[in-house]
């Protein structure tokens, strides 16, 4: 069975391409989702979150306050990488006993792990290709800003903290073109979609 290795960068539109892939019929294994419940009030990487980066980052309730968490990883490259040490092991581990588990079920045409930083975290060895969603710098840029409603300051933060689409492409299989509507863009996958599927 296939596994593919779904990124692209902040506002890019992945998710859009995860939901329609989780439409045609593909088994989507969702890293976002698991560094969510990965911090749950209480658990070990939650603890090691709030003893690094200290109790102001939770609300009343003990849960992480991503937004404040965002503006300290976002603006410092050092705690950034503190973080990432802290919970991409785990959701590698994670990934993998979910990929493992999918294998078994029948009827499934694709497993497709979206992960935003799939390629930083290394979890290139765990898929056998990887899809990357395009779309040009303005454009990723205007929908940032749009969406999470940021400054051009904040906004352009989150870009360079990321890395540049160009070196994403050195690793992509195969690019979707997401700077169309979205026909255009559900088209493309469809297009990629029957291809893939036939082969496996």
């Amino acid at each position: 069975m296939l596994v593919v290795g779904l990124t692209g960068g902040i506002a890019s539109g992945k998710s859009t391409v995860s939901q329609y892939l989780r439409e045609l019929g593909a088994e989507i294994i969702d890293a976002d989702v698991i560094a969510r419940e990965l911090v749950y009030p209480r658990s070990s990487a939650w603890q090691e979150i709030v003893n690094h980066f200290g109790r102001e980052i939770i609300d009343e309730n003990g849960f992480l306050q991503r937004k404040k968490l965002g503006q300290i990883i976002f603006q410092s490259p050092a705690e950034r990488e503190v973080l990432n040490k802290i919970l991409h092991p785990k959701i590698k581990q994670r990934i993998a006993g979910l990929i493992e588990a999918c294998r078994h079920k029948k009827d499934v045409p694709l497993i497709v792990v979206d992960a935003p930083l799939l390629i930083e975290a290394g979890m290139i060895g765990m898929v056998d290709e990887v899809w990357v969603v395009a779309i040009p710098e303005e454009l990723q840029l205007q929908r940032l800003r749009e969406r999470d409603n940021l400054s051009v300051t904040e906004a352009q933060k989150r870009l360079v903290s990321q890395m540049p689409l160009q070196e994403k492409l050195k690793y992509a299989h195969r690019v979707i073109d997401n700077s169309g509507t979205i026909n255009e863009t559900k088209k493309a996958v469809y297009s990629i979609w029957k291809q893939v599927v036939s082969m496996v």
